[in-house]
């Protein structure tokens, strides 16, 4: 698998995650940098209130769309610090229909690795709930950064 050059082998037992952009047509809607895991608190909680706040009808019942959101940004950004090199930037940004959430990390060198052949407690379930959560999911590099996205529907 290659992107802009460089090659990256992914091991098929892992499922690959798709190298790829994600879709057209997002205007971004915020932008966080993190620099430790002590900051996704405050993530969730900024991400939570950002999301009500662009729902046309006021706050949702957060057992949809927006928890599953929030619950994949936290595990990829906690991803991105905890294996990436910083600083994570999280971005969020939406359409009519849905939103995407694209997740940063400084290691473009570095080959995200889908784990939903891992047992539970094995780690690795970051990139699992965003295939299980998610409309679409994949990751690109630039060259400065390798990013995982994920959109969601709006409702």
């Amino acid at each position: 698998m290659s992107d802009g050059g460089a090659v990256f082998e992914v091991p098929e037992a892992d499922a690959g995650l798709p190298l790829s952009r994600p879709p057209e047509g997002f205007a971004p809607v915020r932008r966080w940098s993190l620099e430790t895991t002590a900051q996704l608190r405050n993530l969730r909680h900024e991400l939570a209130s950002t999301i009500a706040d662009g729902e046309a009808g006021g706050l949702q019942d957060l057992a949809g769309t927006p928890k599953k959101l929030v619950l994949i940004a936290t595990e990829l950004a906690a991803n991105a610090l905890t294996h990436g090199l910083p600083p994570t930037i999280v971005q969020l940004s939406r359409r009519d229909d849905s939103w995407l959430l694209d997740v940063a990390d400084h290691d473009p060198e570095s080959v995200p690795v889908y784990a939903g052949a891992r047992i539970t407690g094995a780690g690795g379930l970051g990139l699992h709930l965003a295939r299980q959560l998610s409309l679409e999911v994949g990751w690109y590099t630039t060259d400065s950064t390798k990013n995982i996205w994920a959109t969601f529907p709006v409702r």
